[in-house]
């Protein structure tokens, strides 16, 4: 131990020898050793987190959508909505009996304890959020990744930092850093689960004082889940060029289109919600009730079952007409509404960009009916139509283009996206997905 001690306080001393040589005063070099220290571990952590996660996932979706359905292969196509049911009831009865907080997408949970629970959240939620998203996505509700695993990596931050006797502030740091940690691994988007972190807790604002921590815990995420994972990008996207500057015009107008898309997605998650807090049944069978209408919804559109970013790869790949991209956006709206408004547990950027993407692709279609010779390809549509409708229903506009150019590797996509993702923003006003977001700081 008194080894260790001793490598730790050389190791300490050189870094600050460093720092002095690079002209960088004590008082900065004392805040990158802090930062750089805990943000690492919340890093790993929550790199960790998220391929433990996927593992759950995985593990849930052979148990549920492979065995189950096949088990009850009898009941015929009526064993889809009983197995989403039988899923909403297992992780309704999780999270009632033990973390109530972990209901819903887990996002907005990490938002609400920023702002009103001075960044503490309780030291079972990460596990509890996990396995119970697990289990609503892997049964086949309509909902994500991201909401679970940036509350788990918000619970993991706000966890050390309790250990270690942490003030409000930086226990608040260390819950933004959480956020980014998770969304940087899951998402391989280690710039871009940066910026989400810093971006998502306001409608018109940053919490710039987490952007270092965010950035270092992000990073640290990214290299954990690539030593578990690979670095394979989220979708595969053809070679794309703006080859004329006619096309941002039709760029803007999706952007357009999807900031109303987007306030209506809004409104009815919303309105959901309310009708099942008013249901009188247990809290425990309302995400059961929303898993069973889901499945309800698959027997006819099956896509829209999980996260759907298969179904996304192929309307990427034009294997979809507009009519059946458009009735896919819709049905997407409605299944993520049921399962998660419902108290189910899951996020809503992968419903968010699902929906994006259909929009975009419908209107890449439509456009080529008329006489306009420079449409493009339908990829760049799809991918500009995933960033601006997730800018416009999370008020997190850089974020959402920069997440959509990582996972997507459309780096061409930087002005398109800039574009749509603005115009979209501007249009939504402040509608949002997340509730608990304050205007500003």
């Amino acid at each position: 131990m008194k080894e260790m001690h001793s490598l730790f306080t050389r190791l300490r001393m050189r870094f600050k020898g460093f720092m002095r040589r690079l002209g960088i005063s004590a008082k900065h070099a004392n805040y990158l050793e802090k930062w750089a220290i805990l943000s690492v571990a919340v890093g790993v952590i929550g790199g960790l987190g998220g391929v433990v996660f996927d593992l759950l996932l995985e593990g849930c979706r052979h148990l549920f959508l492979d065995q189950g359905l096949e088990f009850l292969g009898y009941l015929g196509p009526w064993r889809l909505p009983l197995i989403v049911g039988i899923g909403g009831l297992i992780s309704g009865f999780i999270v009632a009996s033990t973390a109530p907080e972990a209901k819903g997408h887990g996002t907005d949970a990490a938002i609400k304890a920023f702002h009103k629970r001075w960044g503490s959240i309780r030291a079972r939620i990460p596990v509890v959020k996990i396995i119970a998203s697990a289990i609503t996505i892997g049964s086949g509700g309509s909902a994500g990744r991201e909401g679970p695993i940036a509350q788990t990596g918000a619970g993991f931050g706000s966890t050390l930092a309790r250990l270690l006797r942490l003030n409000v502030r930086d226990r608040k740091t260390l819950l933004i850093a959480g956020i980014a940690a998770g969304i940087g691994s899951v998402f391989k988007s280690p710039l871009g689960g940066s910026i989400f972190a810093i971006e998502v807790l306001y409608r018109r604002d940053f919490e710039v004082e987490g952007f270092i921590p965010s950035v270092i815990a992000s990073v640290s995420g990214y290299a954990v889940s690539m030593i578990f994972t690979g670095v394979k990008r989220a979708f595969e996207v053809p070679p794309v060029t703006l080859t004329n500057p006619l096309e941002l015009i039709l760029y803007g107008f999706l952007g357009l289109v999807c900031g109303v898309s987007a306030v209506i997605f809004v409104k009815v998650f919303y309105l959901t919600e309310l009708l099942f807090e008013r249901l009188k049944v247990p809290e425990a069978v309302k995400p059961a009730i929303g898993g069973a209408l889901t499945g309800l919804i698959g027997l006819i559109v099956p896509e829209v079952l999980g996260g759907g970013y298969g179904v996304i790869q192929r309307a990427i790949n034009g294997e979809f007409t507009t009519e059946e991209l458009t009735f896919l956006g819709i049905a997407k709206i409605a299944a993520t509404s049921f399962t998660v408004a419902s108290g189910g547990s899951g996020g809503v950027f992968a419903p968010s960009v699902f929906v994006g993407a259909m929009i975009g692709g419908a209107l890449n279609l439509f456009l080529k009916t008329l006489p306009l010779t420079f449409i493009g390809h339908i990829a760049p549509y799809v991918l500009v139509g995933m960033a601006s409708f997730f800018a416009a229903a999370s008020k997190a506009p850089l974020a959402s283009v920069i997440l959509v150019v990582e996972m997507s590797g459309g780096y061409q996509l930087l002005a398109p996206s800039l574009i749509a993702c603005t115009i979209a923003y501007i249009i939504s006003g402040d509608v949002t997905i997340y509730g608990s977001q304050l205007e500003r700081r």
